[in-house]
């Protein structure tokens, strides 16, 4: 049988194709960040960003950080990020058996994608996986801070709260699984005014009030707020680990992207 191996088509533009480097950078984000390993109280859920290392890498690490004290506990990756590239309704699984960067091959879950593919909202569409980089940022990172683990891969389209909220709830399982939600904040706006647009998403967030983010807050606000309705039907609490944007890490400050990394807890 040959199995179907799924690569990462844009890697090159958002971490490098050579694994000691990528290794290296992911490492030295991790360590920047320092150390997790006093939580006592694993996360159900993270929300990180997905823009180049440079840019919104420290904000990640900041949850990805948190992970460390359960590498072995957390088996199973639940892994939704927005579309960039292709439009669609509803949620985009994956028919690959595998998905592959430059640190390896991660397994695809293919009994809890048979799960979900029988909902209206959820289909297979390949396309929407092929140069989808909201997901393919986040792997190196999880590959590096997890042991052997499992992916349920999701692109998420044009979809409302209760539709993603009931993927969420169907994969939702016990401690061997973790939410992985990915998404920037604002974009390209003056730096004055991305801090007062991404404050007011952060305390969305944090309110656990979908209701507040619009479209221009977040480009993973479909996967955000489907997420906070699970939070709050699960009553899961909200802690900030960064807040910032590309104005203090790499970039300018006249066109600015927001990034922010959370972390929800039973």
């Amino acid at each position: 049988m040959m199995l179907s191996i799924r690569k990462a088509a844009v890697a090159g533009q958002f971490y490098p194709d050579d694994p000691l480097k990528l290794q290296k950078i992911v490492s030295d984000l991790l360590s920047e960040v320092g150390s997790s390993e006093s939580n006592t109280i694993q996360p159900k859920a993270i929300i990180v960003p997905h823009a180049g290392y440079i840019y919104s890498g420290l904000a990640a690490a900041s949850a990805f950080a948190s992970l460390l004290p359960f590498r072995k506990k957390i088996t199973r990756v639940l892994l939704l990020g927005p579309s960039h590239r292709v439009e669609f309704n509803g949620l985009a699984a994956s028919s690959a058996d595998y998905f592959q960067t430059p640190l390896g091959s991660i397994p695809v879950e293919r009994e809890s994608i048979a799960q979900i593919l029988p909902l209206p909202q959820v289909s297979n569409i390949d396309e929407a996986h092929q140069c989808e980089h909201s997901l393919e940022v986040e792997l190196p990172f999880l590959q590096k801070v997890l042991d052997d683990f499992t992916l349920i891969p999701i692109v998420v389209g044009d979809a409302d709260s209760e539709s993603v909220s009931e993927v969420l709830e169907l994969l939702w399982g016990g401690e061997e699984t973790l939410i992985v939600i990915s998404s920037d904040l604002s974009h390209f706006h003056d730096y004055k005014t991305a801090q007062l647009r991404d404050k007011k998403t952060c305390q969305a967030i944090e309110n656990l009030s979908p209701e507040l983010l619009s479209y221009s807050d977040a480009c993973g606000r479909n996967p955000i707020k489907g997420m906070l309705v699970s939070a709050l039907k699960h009553h899961l609490t909200v802690t900030t680990l960064a807040l910032c944007n590309s104005g203090d890490t790499a970039g300018d400050k006249e066109r600015v992207v927001g990034y922010g990394a959370w972390m929800l807890k039973h």
